[in-house]
């Protein structure tokens, strides 16, 4: 059983305290808040210890599980790898991309496993930060694990409504294999939506993360000459025509945070490589800062 402990135990924290107590291959030792009134208050509601510093808790685990403020990332996470402890560390991975350049070199050092809290992989699915390291990076770590290419040119851009960083933000990246990826984040809209679109030859899918449904739409010339209610698409021309299906696979519902937290220890147990490795981290990140880039240049060139 692995020892784990919290750094951080705010409203996420909290949710990963719930989650690992409910993983029998960890034994949650107990956690650490720099606020010293919400750990009185944290520990006696899960009736865990709460630790004075983050170096006194990485003394007595194994697996040190980071949900603090993204500022505050990299000096946990190397808190806890120079002490050789495995590292859960919530996205965005750190704040910048050298950040995460250092941190890996840091772990492999230490020979230790680290993983990312990109949530939206395990998911059948602040205002700290701009949009695009808040929201979208989930939506570029996704892309990036799919899409196998090299960036050929991205275009952004953004706008601020409520906050000093951009608010709502557009970008397409296009790729060397010829992938196209358009995407939209924003922290304003009236009503929550986690949606992707794949538009591939022959196939539409669509993935609503929130709703947890997944719809596949075909076209196929095999023809199902047995199904009246078939939809055939005569393409005229000369062209044979199409029959369109439609399927909507069961999907399962589950605790996307648990089961991340659960893949973890899973991996450090077999000495496997995590789903989400700090390298996915960091090429989430630095695409994200790339976009940011892109959005500051559009942002200029429009004054």
């Amino acid at each position: 059983m692995l020892k784990i402990g919290v750094v951080g135990a705010g409203h996420l924290g909290k949710i990963h305290i719930k989650c690992i107590q409910q993983i029998e291959k960890y034994r949650l030792v107990g956690f650490y808040d720099s606020d010293p009134e919400n750990a009185k208050l944290v520990s006696q509601e899960f009736n865990i210890a709460g630790f004075n510093s983050i170096d006194d808790l990485i003394e007595e685990v194994d697996v040190v599980d980071i949900v603090t403020p993204t500022l505050s990332h990299f000096e946990c996470a190397n808190s806890a790898l120079r002490k050789f402890r495995h590292v859960f560390i919530e996205k965005p991975v750190v704040t910048t991309p050298a950040e995460a350049l250092e941190l890996i070199r840091i772990a492999e050092e230490a020979n230790v496993k680290v993983q990312v809290g990109h949530v939206e992989r395990f998911n059948p699915r602040g205002t700290d930060v701009p949009v695009i390291l808040d929201l979208m990076i989930h939506d570029l770590d996704i892309v990036l694990s799919v899409v196998k290419s090299g960036i050929h040119k991205i275009s952004a851009s953004g706008v601020s409504v409520v906050s000093d960083t951009p608010d709502i933000a557009n970008a397409r990246i296009e790729f060397d294999n010829g992938c196209v990826a358009n995407l939209t984040a924003s922290r304003i809209s009236m009503k929550n939506m986690r949606k992707s679109r794949i538009f591939q030859r022959d196939a539409y899918i669509s993935v609503n993360f929130l709703d947890k449904k997944t719809e596949i739409i075909r076209m196929t010339e095999n023809i199902d000459e047995s199904d009246p209610f078939a939809m055939v698409l005569d393409l005229g021309s000369g062209k044979k025509p199409k029959q369109i299906y439609v399927e909507q696979p069961v999907i399962t519902p589950t605790n996307a945070i648990l089961t991340e937290l659960e893949s973890f220890a899973d991996a450090i147990i077999h000495n496997s490589i995590p789903p989400v490795t700090i390298t996915d981290g960091y090429n989430a990140l630095d695409l994200a800062y790339r976009i940011i880039e892109k959005m500051e240049d559009a942002a200029n060139l429009a004054e």
